[in-house]
């Protein structure tokens, strides 16, 4: 396969005691999560009251979303969007089944109109007003990776920017003992076809393989989460520095960092990160 490229131009993130990429970043670094951290996303695209209806999940999602899209100065409105979710909401799937299961007449429909695996897309693109393509995936333990993989073919056959958001929440009912998933969790990047220095970028491409292993802060907090296979790469984005200065570490002897998100039966979608650099102190080969 071709290896496909991006630059990273925001970063967006939610789990529980770390409701933001800041915090994040300061938790991986050694810090500690956030005292007084809410309980679920409140994400300020929707109106009061369809905040208060939304969803965890739809919340979440939308909330790393807009928090991506501010970090790389996108207007929402411009960008076409990939919505990466293993499972869905299956706590609404959970009351879905039961609800049919036990007494068909009463069941909510909003709950109903809320179970379809392209709500967090359909909020999105309701809420900024988005006429951009918004696709919907899901692949098992392979979503973020079959994701990621959507949104880099789109910026390879046109597309100037893409928004990426990975998000799952909790299983319940009798669905948890199949589909295991705990607490919520969300992370969005912003992908681009931008050249610039100042910024992290990544390649990636198809091989045979095994997925690198989850060892990282962010992995050890929130590995209990159907999502979480994409946290490999957002731990490796939180340990390096926001800029690395060439005039500190020899260019040509930086460790650009690689790893292995899983993208199917034994195969791999294998990415390397390089770090972002300082534009007024790249050399001159750079």
């Amino acid at each position: 396969m071709t290896t496909l490229t991006a630059t990273i131009e925001g970063i967006g993130f939610w789990a529980r005691g770390l409701p933001s990429w800041d915090a994040a970043r300061a938790f991986a670094r050694g810090g500690a999560l956030v005292a007084d951290a809410p309980a679920r996303p409140s994400p300020q695209l929707l109106a009061p009251n369809e905040r208060r209806r939304a969803p965890e999940t739809v919340a979440v999602a939308l909330e790393v979303a807009l928090a991506a899209c501010t970090a790389a100065g996108r207007d929402p409105a411009t960008l076409p969007s990939v919505f990466a979710s293993t499972h869905g909401d299956l706590g609404i799937t959970d009351y879905m089944c039961s609800t049919l299961a036990s007494a068909p007449r009463t069941i909510s429909p909003t709950r109903f109109h809320n179970s379809v695996h392209n709500a967090a897309a359909g909020y999105w693109t309701i809420g900024t007003g988005a006429m951009q393509p918004a696709n919907a995936i899901s692949a098992l333990s392979a979503t973020f990776a079959q994701g990621l993989l959507d949104a880099l073919a789109q910026l390879a056959t046109g597309s100037d920017a893409v928004l990426l958001v990975g998000y799952d929440g909790a299983s319940a009912g009798p669905l948890a003992h199949v589909s295991r998933s705990e607490g919520l969790l969300g992370a969005a990047l912003v992908l681009s076809r931008s050249t610039r220095r100042d910024l992290p970028r990544l390649q990636a491409a198809l091989a045979d393989g095994q997925p690198s292993a989850a060892v990282g802060p962010l992995a050890r907090h929130a590995g209990g989460n159907a999502m979480a296979p994409m946290l490999p790469l957002l731990d490796a984005l939180a340990a390096r520095p926001v800029r690395v200065e060439p005039a500190t570490v020899a260019y040509d002897g930086l460790a650009y960092e690689e790893l292995a998100l899983g993208a199917g039966p034994g195969r791999v979608l294998r990415v390397v990160l390089t770090p972002a650099l300082q534009p007024a102190l790249e050399p001159a080969h750079a």
